[in-house]
């Protein structure tokens, strides 16, 4: 069975939520693809739903977490009609409207006259153990996001590119000391950034290291590195760990169906819009620079004002053109 609606929402993180909350009250049929809560890659809530204390998202003087606030999200998007289905794209038809979306699991399949993409992005892992668990207990993927709760700490970051070095360098205005690892013997960042770590005195590098182990039960209390030439193992004392070795979008599915970049990011062009007309993306699918959920959510206020007037410029294409004829001009004699 195809279910129809005006508005399809690919995504339930802040970015999908704010574009149900803004279509919704528009008066448009609105579901959400929420995502599967079994995945850690798609699951509801997308990374907030991974984070603890957000002190940076206007409005909220004392903070809040990042479950509370998604659902805060969630119940302010049905309160204005949006339905929400748990399920992720499983197969999708974007060549023209209405497009074609099948669902995964039980949710069977949409018939959509808008599609609005915010499948996000996840966090490249190590792949440990304990890694997930360690997550808001001293582990962390966004030094913008969780830098000020480390202040005065021993904190070490993953990852030799220009993301890591650009995490070390803001941490390094909270931290104590700030410990690069990196696998090689050179990093890969740009020479202006690699300046600029060298010249600060709280930043130093492992050079030929990886991480093999995390340290410590509740909270993290440090991390077991191999050397890479020669195999021995130390283990580095430190509170806060921070993963900078890429983002992968979500967006598998609409290979082929949407335009990438060269990271498999989402293209967008004049706002939010793909290059089909009457799907639109937003949220980190598309933002490979802030990630943040206040610009996520921002650019999901985008994505919907754009599918909002799509639609309407849709409806008044569909109507006959005897109904758009001016009127004729009266032939009583009346003045």
């Amino acid at each position: 069975m195809t279910d129809q609606t005006d508005v399809l929402i690919v995504g339930g993180g802040p970015a999908g939520l704010t574009a149900a909350i803004y279509t919704a009250r528009a008066a448009l049929t609105v579901v959400v693809l929420e995502g599967e809560p079994s995945s850690t890659s798609d699951q509801p809530g997308g990374q907030l739903m991974l984070t603890t204390d957000v002190e940076n998202y206007p409005g909220f003087p004392n903070g809040v977490t990042g479950p509370q606030l998604i659902t805060d999200l969630r119940e302010q998007a049905t309160k204005f009609g949006a339905r929400l289905v748990p399920g992720k794209a499983a197969r999708v038809k974007l060549d023209r409207s209405p497009f074609h979306v099948e669902v995964s699991g039980d949710a069977g399949a949409f018939s959509a006259r808008s599609v609005i993409v915010a499948t996000g992005s996840r966090t490249r892992m190590l792949g440990l153990p304990r890694e997930q668990d360690l997550i808001g207990r001293g582990v962390s993927t966004c030094a913008t996001c969780d830098g000020f709760f480390f202040r005065g700490h021993d904190i070490a970051v993953v990852g030799g590119g220009d993301s890591a070095l650009e995490e070390a360098l803001f941490l390094s205005r909270f931290a104590r000391s700030v410990t690069i690892i990196h696998r090689r013997d050179e990093l890969r960042a740009s020479k202006i950034l690699q300046a600029r770590a060298e010249r600060e005195p709280k930043i130093t590098v492992r050079w030929n290291s990886v991480l093999d182990e995390f340290v410590g039960n509740d909270r993290l209390e440090g991390v077991r590195l191999r050397d890479t030439t020669t195999g021995s193992h130390d283990v580095l004392p430190v509170t806060g760990l921070f993963l900078a070795i890429g983002h992968l979008p979500n967006t598998a599915v609409f290979d082929g169906q949407l335009e990438l970049d060269d990271l498999g990011y989402l293209v967008t062009r004049r706002g939010s819009a793909t290059t089909v007309p009457g799907v639109f993306a937003c949220g980190d699918v598309q933002d490979p620079v802030y990630r943040q959920a206040i610009t996520s959510a921002g650019s999901g206020c985008m994505a919907a004002l754009d599918a909002e007037r799509w639609l309407e410029e849709l409806a008044h294409d569909l109507v006959p053109a005897s109904e758009l004829a001016e009127p004729a001009a009266s032939t009583s004699g009346s003045v």
